[in-house]
């Protein structure tokens, strides 16, 4: 079965992924021929501009366990015609949590180095989502894996999604009271547990000390919510 067969058996099998609105949007194309005629048009721009001309056909780009990087055949808004990309976490995969821990009335840090970046970040505890677990469930064993923690209690604060303009990836927040905490995960790249005042939390986020996106997103649902101490 080649690509475009591939991308078509899985809008038949997963159609909410290539689900199109009842308004003004993007529309994804999913006849066969429009699809080659999109494919030609993008094509010859491409040519144009000296690129290459794989990057004009429509299908699965990329697959692994984790992820789908797709190019879809869209119709913009204005009507024009062309492609773009996303990446989708896997169909049948569970969402990832997010934990906002608070131990005697302080925030838990980690210092995490992050492959994507090259870098280390000053973030909160996350974690991609097992399949048949609740998101309590996956919360949990989070927070034991890499802080070696146990929460008394457990709230959802909502979701997230983590990058409209590519990613279909929605993670849930939490926010943890925390019971005890043991060892930190050395093997995942955690070399640091921090123990931080809210004020201090607080000033870090302003003065962009953290930049993680997760931990400042579960920091302004639990300050709305007046969840922190």
């Amino acid at each position: 079965m080649n690509n475009l067969k591939q991308y078509l058996s899985l809008a038949v099998s997963h159609p909410g992924i290539f689900r199109n609105p009842q308004s003004e949007g993007l529309d994804v194309i999913l006849q066969e021929e429009e699809i080659l005629q999109i494919e030609s048009l993008v094509a010859q721009k491409l040519e144009q501009k000296g690129l290459p001309l794989e990057w004009a056909k429509v299908g699965i780009v990329y697959k692994d366990q984790y992820l789908m990087v797709l190019r879809d055949a869209v119709r913009f808004p204005d009507g024009q015609l062309g492609t773009y990309i996303r990446i989708l976490v896997k169909p049948d995969s569970t969402r990832g949590v997010v934990i906002l821990p608070i131990y005697q009335q302080k925030v838990l840090l980690i210092r995490h180095f992050r492959h994507a970046t090259r870098s280390w970040h000053l973030e909160i505890p996350r974690g991609f989502g097992e399949k048949d677990s609740s998101s309590e469930e996956n919360t949990q064993r989070e927070l034991m894996e890499e802080i070696g923690a146990e929460a008394n209690s457990l709230v959802s604060i909502g979701e997230m999604h983590v990058n409209t303009g590519i990613s279909s990836e929605c993670v849930e927040l939490f926010f943890a009271d925390i019971k005890s905490v043991g060892e930190f995960d050395v093997k995942e790249g955690i070399t640091q547990l921090l123990t931080i005042e809210v004020s201090e939390f607080e000033r870090m986020i302003s003065d962009n000390e953290i930049t993680d996106s997760f931990t400042i997103a579960a920091y302004t649902r639990a300050k709305l919510r007046q969840l922190l101490p």
